[in-house]
């Protein structure tokens, strides 16, 4: 999977190292080349000097056929316009942006930017949730313990009921959209093919919802 870091700071650096050890392409742009240093040696971590909203920068750094990106500098406001540049201009499946004043991040996340908290949040679990390719993060709720991601029902749930995906305490299906219209299932809904689920679970549990889906 091929992942962008905006900013190589405690988080971004750590992030990047984690995401690198799983195995994936990770490229960091942050504005100061000193900060680079953080990353340490002996990983395959692409690094970029450059404004993490540039888009001549993002496009070195592979945006255009990135599947994830995560702006993770001191600013919220440059955060949040990486990860709106990468979901709305580059259609990059899954954008995080870290933000640190709370007000700002319910109008973040209600304009589609998941926000990512700076105090609770450690950079092994964002590595987790920007590479998880079956769910779609769309809000991540109080210091990510509980996310609101989005399935596409495929051909290996389609036929499936409800309570294949309902684990008491970890993981509920909230709502189904199907044929443009959204409905609250009951746990003998059957779900079907082109459907789109949204599902709220427990931070420590996404790996077993992804385990589920294939």
């Amino acid at each position: 999977m091929k992942v962008i870091i905006i900013g190589c700071g405690r988080l971004g650096s750590g992030m990047a190292r984690d995401l690198s050890m799983r195995g994936n392409e990770v490229t960091v742009v942050d504005m100061d080349p000193l900060a680079f240093e953080r990353l340490g040696k002996g990983l395959k971590i692409k690094t970029i000097a450059g404004i993490g909203f540039d888009r001549d920068v993002l496009v070195k750094a592979g945006i255009e056929t990135a599947d994830s990106l995560a702006a993770v500098t001191s600013s919220d406001e440059a955060n949040v316009v990486s990860a709106r540049i990468a979901k709305m201009v580059f259609r990059v499946p899954r954008v995080a942006a870290r933000v640190y004043d709370p007000r700002k991040a319910e109008i973040y996340r209600r304009l589609g930017i998941p926000t990512i908290s700076p105090v609770a949040t450690t950079a092994a679990r964002i590595a987790e949730l920007l590479t998880f390719s079956n769910l779609n993060t769309l809000v991540s709720l109080g210091s990510g313990e509980v996310n609101i991601v989005e399935i596409d029902a495929t051909d290996l749930l389609a036929g499936q009921t409800i309570d294949h995906l309902s684990l008491p305490g970890k993981a509920l299906v909230v709502s189904i959209t199907r044929m443009g219209r959204s409905f609250m299932p009951h746990a003998a809904t059957q779900i079907e093919y082109g459907d789109v689920l949204h599902l709220a679970v427990m931070g420590d549990d996404m790996d077993r919802i992804a385990s589920l889906l294939g």
